[in-house]
């Protein structure tokens, strides 16, 4: 593949229409959330008029994803949501702050003022609707999250990651996780069926099969909440998410040897966690500096695997 390895300049829609299709194992990304950061460069997502017009735009790259993911391709996408009317915050220029704001401001709204826009929940539906199909809804729990400063709800504490496949037939490598309760209410790993009980009712049943509670001794299937703290982030990037939250979806959703593709790679954290754990990458990303800034850091890091 020609851009194997590599971080492509430019509008994600447009650079996907150059990817050949059905040459890409799995795509991983968090897109700019709606209405929440300027990053100062023209054409981003996540400034439009309304949440509708971001949600469409959206599935639109997504289409194209589509079309460059093999056929037992998977995706993961982590996205935020966001108040109606709030201010953009992050923004480079203070003109180009109170352009957008203003943008907002002629634009009517059909959500009252302080009301969530359920983004997440609009874009799976939007996303199934256009033929995804939706495995799983993960929460991101973030026991240290950022502290509010508001006094009139609460503190959002999780963000969302939307597990879509291609297809029915797909790739996934199950992924086990610790037992976190003793198995006491059975007495034990193994349940006999005896016919015997202990409430005074009697309960036991001798149509009962004896029972391996715990058929795999390495863990349990894995759960949907995933206890993850946020990193703190060095670099001039606003939002990315800390690396061992991908490092499920990579080894669930991408074989060994396979590549990933992140249309909005931000400082590269999709690359770098693809590399180290032995799969390929390919980014798309709108903003020049940001490149700049995950190419030194897959550099660096890459060197620390060696």
């Amino acid at each position: 593949m020609k851009y194997e390895n590599q971080i492509i300049q430019g509008d994600a829609l447009e650079v996907l229409k150059t990817i050949e299709s059905n040459s890409i194992d799995s795509c991983i990304t968090s897109p700019p959330y709606y209405g929440l950061r300027d990053y100062g460069v023209e054409g981003q997502l996540g400034l439009e008029r309304t949440y509708s017009e971001y949600i469409t735009r959206l599935c639109v790259i997504f289409e194209e994803v589509k079309r460059v993911l093999k056929t037992g391709g998977t995706i993961w996408v982590n996205i935020g949501d966001s108040y109606s009317n709030q201010k953009v915050g992050n923004t480079e220029t203070r003109i180009h702050k109170k352009a957008v704001q203003d943008t907002f401001k002629k634009e009517k709204q059909d959500i009252q003022e302080k009301s969530l826009l359920q983004i997440p929940a609009r874009f799976s539906i939007e996303m199934s609707r256009r033929g995804w199909i939706l495995r799983n809804e993960i929460i991101w729990y973030k026991p240290s999250c950022m502290p509010a400063s508001v006094t009139d709800r609460f503190t959002v504490d999780f963000e969302k990651i939307f597990f879509f496949v291609k297809n029915k037939n797909y790739y996934f490598e199950q992924q086990l996780e610790p037992y976190t309760e003793p198995m006491n209410r059975w007495g034990g790993n193994k349940l006999k069926a005896t016919g015997e009980s202990m409430w005074d009712t009697g309960t036991g049943q001798t149509t009962y099969r004896d029972r391996d509670m715990r058929p795999n001794p390495e863990g349990r299937n894995m759960r949907c909440v995933w206890e993850i703290n946020p990193k703190p982030n060095p670099l001039a990037h606003f939002a990315t998410y800390p690396e061992e939250l991908i490092e499920t979806p990579i080894k669930a959703g991408c074989p060994e040897g396979g590549i990933i593709l992140d249309p909005f790679m931000g400082s590269g954290t999709t690359g770098w966690v693809a590399k180290k754990l032995n799969r390929k990458y390919l980014g798309i990303e709108l903003n020049p500096e940001y490149i700049k800034i995950a190419n030194d850091r897959l550099c660096q890091d890459i060197l620390l695997l060696l």
